[in-house]
This record gives C-alpha cells, sequence and structure tokens, in this order.
C-alpha cells in the first residue's frame, strides 16, 4: 500500500476535526499559547490549534439556548431534542437530551468538566434516565450526577463504571487539550472521572419508550465492544454514538477492533432506506444518511488494501471524504 500524496493529505487536512490554517474569527485561546506546535496525540494528523475550527457554522443552524453557561453551549436541534455541546475541550463531545411525553432520556453525559445536572434540570422536569452510547471517559463524565443509568451488560462497561483516576486522565486537560478557561476549581491535578451505578441492562433490539418517542438498541461495536446507537424509526433518525461523525473515527484505541467496526457499518448501511438524518456526537449534531453507505464502503476499502493513508502516532489514518478513520498498521489489526 502507498502513502498519500501531499495534496491528498492536504484534503485529509481540510476535512479533519481541527482546521489546517486560522480562521478570522477563531476564538482567543485563553489557556495555553495563543499559538501552538504541539499536536494532540493519538488523534490524528494535524491536529496543533484545533480550536482553529471554531466557531463551527454549522450550529448556527439551530436555537442556542442557556446563553449565559460559561462551559456547555446548548441548543435545540428538533422540537424534542438538546444538544449540549462542549467546545472548549478537543474532543468537542455532544450529548443529547431527548424528550418524550412522559419521561425523558439523556444520551451520554460528557467530560464531566462542568456539572451538567443542573443544564438538564433546566431543559426538562421529566425524570431523566441516562443512555450511554459507550463508555469512553468523554461520554460518561457526569453519569455519577444521575440516578438512572442505563448501559450495555459488557466486562468493558462494567470496568469504566468504576470511573477513572486523575492518573489516567489529569492529561486531557493540560496543554493544548483545552483553550476555554476551566471552571473554578477544575484543573489538571484534580480531573477525574467519578465512579456510578448502571442500574439497568439494555441490549440489541431493546426499545426504550419515552412515551409518544420510541428508541430501539443497535448494538454497533468497534470504536469500543460497547459501542450502540438508538434508531428513531418514526422519525427516521439514528443517534450514532461515536460509530460515525465528521472526524477521523477510532478504531485504533484499547478496545477498539477493526473487524467489528467493519461489521458494525454493513449492519447500519443496511437501514439506510429508513433514515433521513445522523445525529452524531462530536463537533456538529447532524449528517446526513447517505454517510453510512460511505462509512460502510471505507470500511470495505480498509479490508480489501484498496484505501491510501498517512501514518500519524504509530497508526495508519485513511482519507475519506469529510471524514477518516484511524486504525492499528494492518500486520496488528486482530
Amino acid at each position: 500500500m502507498m502513502r498519500i500524496s501531499p495534496l491528498v493529505a492536504a484534503a485529509l487536512c481540510a476535512i479533519s476535526a481541527v482546521s489546517c490554517g486560522r480562521s478570522d474569527s477563531e476564538p482567543a485561546k485563553e489557556k495555553g499559547s495563543a499559538e501552538s506546535d504541539e499536536a494532540v496525540e493519538g488523534r490524528g494528523a494535524d491536529t496543533a490549534n484545533w480550536w482553529d475550527a471554531l466557531p463551527r457554522e454549522e450550529w448556527s443552524a439551530y436555537q442556542r439556548v442557556l446563553e449565559s453557561d460559561p462551559w456547555f453551549e446548548v441548543y435545540k436541534i428538533f422540537t424534542d431534542t438538546y444538544a449540549i455541546y462542549e467546545p472548549g475541550h478537543f474532543e468537542e463531545v455532544i450529548s443529547f437530551l431527548i424528550i418524550g411525553e412522559t419521561r425523558a432520556l439523556l444520551l451520554d453525559t460528557g467530560l464531566g468538566i462542568a456539572r451538567l445536572q443542573p443544564v438538564i434540570a433546566s431543559l426538562t422536569q421529566l425524570d431523566v434516565t441516562v443512555v450511554n452510547s459507550h463508555s469512553h471517559f468523554d461520554h460518561i463524565g457526569g453519569n455519577y450526577e444521575f440516578d438512572k443509568i442505563a448501559a450495555v451488560d459488557h466486562p468493558y462497561a462494567r470496568a469504566n463504571a468504576n470511573g477513572a483516576p486523575n492518573g489516567e486522565v489529569g492529561e486531557m486537560l493540560r496543554g493544548d487539550w483545552v483553550w476555554k478557561p476551566l471552571p473554578e476549581g477544575v484543573d489538571a491535578t484534580n480531573y477525574k472521572i467519578n465512579p456510578y451505578t448502571v442500574n439497568e441492562f439494555i441490549a440489541d433490539g431493546d426499545v426504550i419508550d419515552l412515551g409518544g418517542l420510541r428508541l430501539e438498541v443497535i448494538a454497533a461495536p468497534g470504536h469500543s465492544p460497547d459501542s450502540i446507537c438508538l434508531i428513531d424509526r418514526e422519525g427516521r433518525r439514528l443517534f450514532m454514538g461515536d460509530v460515525f461523525y465528521f472526524a477521523p473515527l477510532y478504531a485504533h484505541l484499547e478496545g477498539s477492533n477493526l473487524a467489528d467496526y467493519k461489521a458494525s457499518a454493513d449492519k447500519l448501511a443496511a437501514l439506510q432506506p429508513e433514515i433521513d438524518t445522523l445525529i452524531t456526537a462530536h463537533n456538529v449534531p447532524v449528517a446526513a444518511s447517505h454517510y453510512l453507505s460511505r462509512m460502510r464502503d471505507a470500511f470495505t476499502a480498509i479490508a480489501e488494501n484498496r484505501a491510501d493513508f498517512v501514518e500519524t502516532d504509530g497508526a495508519y489514518e485513511y482519507a475519506f471524504e469529510n471524514f477518516s478513520i484511524i486504525a492499528p498498521p494492518p500486520a496488528s489489526t486482530p
């Protein structure tokens, strides 16, 4: 397999999770230096000055609420769905509050840098159940604030419910991982993921009824062994978790599995005729459903050694239209 050309590498830079050039509307970096040559390691090519891509134009299509919140940006993206976005951190993670007639579902709880429960309480008075799309640190950080938590019954998810000490995650608040001021009392020396209790287990095919809104669980391992999506068949929406978004898709992390990811991509692509909108958990909240087949085709191209790549942090990054896939080198792929 060949390396990609400089021209294609430039295209990869343009479509990755960050911008390679400076933006006239860039926010001032208030933590760390105003300019940095440091890359965020293990997250793909050209991650230095990732905040140059902010603010992302796609968010202007949605109504912003809770304008005064210093850490979260909250947007109403559907009549029944709020996106809770954390643009101050490299992950730019998005949690989703989905409101039915009788109860609400909170899909993921973000980084746990700022308290999330008061934000949710300001948006709904209904009982809220947290459902984790998977148990990576940037999706479970606020779990401990909630009493009702549903997750996949998998050893990986059970282990992550024990939380993570500062020694494991503190680095995620250092240097160029963060550009905005952190909430008072939070810094790299004390940041941790608090343990939480899962009191309901969910599995492939389960239906969560919120009253007038039913969400079906779809197992989609690969990015992590406990990854799921939620499908709203009536609304023709698919909540993707980290299975797909407009940025590098991670198939190279501990617990990731490239073959499982391909199988999940094949499975989800079969649903494309039933879906209009993908709801994505990083950077921007919405993608068109045709990316299900494009993701399937991308994983197939990698499996058949037809995809070009660049080497980054010991992994291979494969460039596709508006996303990339980071995978282990072929020799180390299970």
